[in-house]
C-alpha cells in the first residue's frame, strides 16, 4: 500500500498539497513541541478558501471518538468537509465516486494523526461527492470535522454509504476484516454499481 506523499510539486500554498483526486486537498499543520505538549495552528480560514477557490462556511463542528480497530466509512455525504484527528493514528482511503469525474473508481490512501513525537500534525478538505473512511490504527482515536451543512439540513439525495469491501474499489485496507469493528449501517452498506441504480 502506497500513502500519499505530499512533495514539494504537489504545494500550492504554505501548508496545503494537491492530490490525484479533483476536491481533495491535503494539508499540514506544524507543531511546536514542548514539555507541556504542543501547539498547532491547524487551519487558516483565508488559506484553505484561497486554495479550493470559494467560501468554506463552517455550519457545524463534528468530533468522533475511536477505539483501535474501528471503522468508518466510505461515506458520501451532502457536504464539504474539512477533517483532522488530534489523538491517535488513522488511515483514510478516499474514493471517487462522482460517475462524471475524470477519476472516476480511484482511491488515495492518506496516515492522519498528531503524534507528540513528529514536527507535523496533517488533515484533508474532502469535497461532496468523494468517499470517505477512517480505520483506526492507534487508538482511541479522536476525529473532528467541520462542515458547511447542517446535518438537518443537508440532501439526503446527495448521501450514500459504500461497502469498505467493494471489489470496484480494491482498498488495500491495513487491519484485517475478521478484527475490524463495524456499526450496522457499514456492514449493510451496497456497493458502488448498487447505488448508482
Amino acid at each position: 500500500m502506497a500513502y500519499y506523499n505530499p512533495t514539494s510539486n504537489l504545494q500550492v500554498s504554505e501548508h496545503f498539497f494537491t492530490t490525484s483526486l479533483p476536491g481533495l486537498w491535503y494539508f499540514q499543520a506544524p507543531k511546536i513541541n514542548d514539555e507541556r505538549g504542543f501547539f498547532s495552528e491547524v487551519i487558516n480560514l483565508p488559506e484553505l478558501e484561497a486554495v479550493i477557490g470559494k467560501t468554506f462556511n463552517i455550519k457545524q463542528v463534528n468530533f468522533a471518538r475511536s477505539e483501535e480497530n474501528v471503522v468508518r466509512g466510505l461515506h458520501a455525504e451532502g457536504w464539504n468537509k474539512l477533517v483532522f484527528v488530534n489523538q491517535g493514528q488513522a488511515f483514510s482511503a478516499i474514493a471517487d465516486i462522482r460517475p462524471n469525474s475524470p477519476t472516476y473508481k480511484q482511491t488515495e490512501y492518506f496516515k492522519l494523526g498528531y503524534d507528540h513525537d513528529t514536527q507535523q500534525g496533517n488533515g484533508l478538505f474532502i469535497s461532496q461527492g468523494l468517499a470517505n473512511s477512517i480505520a483506526v490504527l492507534k487508538g482511541p482515536l479522536n476525529y473532528l470535522y467541520l462542515v458547511d451543512r447542517l446535518y438537518s439540513q443537508r440532501e439526503k439525495k446527495d448521501e450514500g454509504s459504500i461497502s469498505i469491501f467493494d471489489q470496484e474499489l480494491k482498498i488495500d485496507w491495513p487491519i484485517d476484516r475478521e478484527k475490524m469493528i463495524l456499526s450496522d449501517r457499514d456492514k449493510q452498506a451496497v456497493n458502488l454499481s448498487e447505488l448508482k441504480k
